[in-house]
């Protein structure tokens, strides 16, 4: 993929005052390093080449005095550039994640088809971590690299015994200092991995469940969810940073003190005649000034690569375009009457070459209960995708009160459509907040009115925190049976007009499809009701059962008559009626 450097370096724009601040604060910081080096070609050439008298002794005191303050400016100045950059980056990692995050929530179903919920979570972490570690050490690394190789022509060392004892006495205290932060930067780092795993399991949680996100038209509040965690890790790196440019500021000032006491130990060397002038040069110049703008280049060719590698990842998906999107003037359709109407629809998945569905026509009144039974892969699902534009049509059209479904704007078309399916979808959190999910302002009397419908009040009051307890990644800790009613809870909350069930109770034991049928049957009173069914034996009552097969419709009736006319019903019939003898 194509690198855009403008694109890569439009995400400074919002920040960009406090960017430049940092790359000041770097080159003044940089800058000033290098007046070590000729204060000390000052000191050896101007001041010691006079007679050693006690002006002249004063004037090298003024000199380290000088220094000293040039050592507070420049650490000043490192530790602005060290904690406000990471900032920056974090700042701008969190726009990007929040972007990225946002972008995938538009994006459709086909699109997640192909995708695996593992690395779409690698792009939303990992990759723009190491992308903002380009962004604030990038620029920084090389103002600074380059500003202190240039000002650095020349090493030649040769340590002096009694100033390296000097430099050793120094020692102790670096070593409180790694010791000190290191459990503080321990601890930090260990708060990141557990707010970053907050932002995974958040993102897995909502991509996993997009189908459920965008039946109800959940976008927004799946956003703000998102959000809340990035907000809260961003708040634990920006502790971290603070750590970090303490820490290691910390060690630049020991440096630098040790630069202004083998400055004046030496020059107090040179008048006793114990050091000649070349050694304190030589000594003074090896303190890092050609070796650490080396290190940190080098450094830096890995990162740059991951970085940029990062960001190529990054755009891939925010180049992508939702295949399904809102036509200009979409419609906003209010309360649907849900007449539903196929007209000559013809429909293929993008990566297969035969159609699911050929030239397939029907219609469902409003209030109509309709099941639709047949073979797998026949397309029954297929279908009912079709009527919230989960997927568009190939060929012809599907139309909600007479109005095509391309025309209706994507979220009032969602909020008329309600879906209880076979595979449950719970988000982590509360029983309270996975009712919620079907109108994010019901009241709690809302919720509990729904519960009471669903028949799942009584069995979410007998647990330990009642509406308020736990039920774990994906409902873990419910049965099957409880998961589905709090699903049928969920629609009953929504109160749409089109009711859509998939095989709903496909998949319980005797007692909890009972339960859950006299749900279901109270839930689709007034809708209208599309049943994709799997045992015949729960359709019996439906107004017209409609026999899908891999030829279009096979034929359509009450189940009485289409027993009657001993067809393709018939046989499906007789078949698992025979099976389950």
């Amino acid at each position: 993929m194509r690198f855009s450097l403008r694109k890569f370096v439009s995400y400074y724009k919002p920040y960009s005052g406090l960017f430049l601040s940092v790359l000041a604060c770097t080159f003044i910081a940089a800058a000033l390093s290098l007046l070590f080096p000729l204060l000390v070609r000052y000191v050896t050439k101007e001041v010691l080449a006079k007679d050693f008298t006690g002006g002249a002794l004063t004037e090298v005191y003024m000199v380290g005095g000088l220094m000293l303050i040039l050592v507070a400016i420049q650490n000043a100045g490192n530790y602005y550039a060290d904690y406000k950059g990471h900032v920056v980056g974090a700042r701008m990692e969190r726009d990007m994640r929040s972007e990225l995050f946002a972008h995938m929530q538009t994006l459709s179903f086909d699109f997640y088809d192909k995708q695996k919920t593992g690395q779409l979570m690698s792009r939303i972490t990992n990759d723009l971590l190491l992308l903002s570690e380009l962004y604030h050490h990038g620029p920084e690394d090389y103002v600074k690299s380059l500003v202190r190789f240039i000002g650095a022509f020349f090493i030649l060392f040769q340590i002096n015994a009694s100033l390296t004892i000097a430099v050793f006495c120094f020692l102790p205290f670096m070593g409180y200092f790694a010791l000190y932060f290191n459990k503080k930067l321990n601890k930090a780092l260990t708060r990141n991995k557990e707010r970053i795993g907050d932002v995974n399991a958040q993102t897995e949680d909502s991509l996993a469940g997009i189908r459920v996100v965008q039946s109800f038209a959940n976008e927004r509040l799946e956003n703000g969810k998102f959000n809340r965690e990035n907000g809260r890790f961003f708040e634990s790196r920006t502790h971290t940073y603070k750590a970090e440019a303490l820490f290691y500021n910390c060690f630049d000032t020991i440096i630098q003190l040790i630069t202004v006491t083998v400055i004046l130990c030496g020059s107090v060397q040179i008048a006793d005649q114990r050091l000649d002038l070349a050694d304190l040069i030589t000594f003074l110049l090896c303190i890092g000034y050609m070796t650490e703008p080396v290190q940190r280049l080098t450094h830096m060719s890995t990162q740059l690569q991951e970085g940029v590698t990062g960001f190529q990842r990054f755009m891939e998906i925010m180049n992508l375009k939702p295949s399904i999107q809102n036509k200009p003037n979409a419609i906003v359709m209010t309360e649907a009457q849900g007449e539903i109407e196929f007209k000559q629809v013809s429909f293929r998945y993008g990566d297969r070459s035969n159609d699911v569905l050929t030239n397939l026509s029907l219609r469902v009144k409003p209030g109509e209960y309709v099941a639709i039974v047949g073979p797998s892969g026949a397309g029954k699902t297929t279908l009912c995708s079709l009527i919230p534009r989960f997927y568009d049509v190939t060929d012809g059209e599907v139309l909600l009160d007479g109005v095509d479904v391309r025309d209706i704007e994507l979220g009032s078309l969602r909020r008329n459509v309600g879906f209880v399916l076979q595979d449950v979808y719970l988000f982590n959190g509360t029983i309270l907040d996975n009712i919620r999910y079907g109108k994010p302002d019901a009241s709690d009397e809302d919720i509990i009115a729904a519960a009471k419908h669903a028949n799942a009040h009584e069995f979410i009051m007998s647990l330990p925190n009642g509406y308020r307890s736990e039920i774990g990644q994906r409902g873990v800790k419910l049965s099957g049976g409880q998961k589905q009613r709090l699903s049928i809870a969920r629609v009953f909350l929504k109160n749409p007009p089109v009711l859509i069930l998939d095989e709903a109770t496909s998949a319980l034991d005797n007692e909890s499809e009972s339960v859950i049928k006299a749900s279901l049957e109270k839930l689709s009173r007034g809708r209208t009701t599309i049943v994709i069914a799997h045992r015949l034996s729960t359709i019996r009552t439906a107004q017209r059962i409609i026999v899908l097969t891999e030829d279009g419709i096979a034929e359509q009736g009450t189940h009485d008559a289409l027993l009657d006319r001993s067809g393709t019903y018939a046989q499906l019939y007789a078949k698992q009626f025979e099976y389950q003898a």
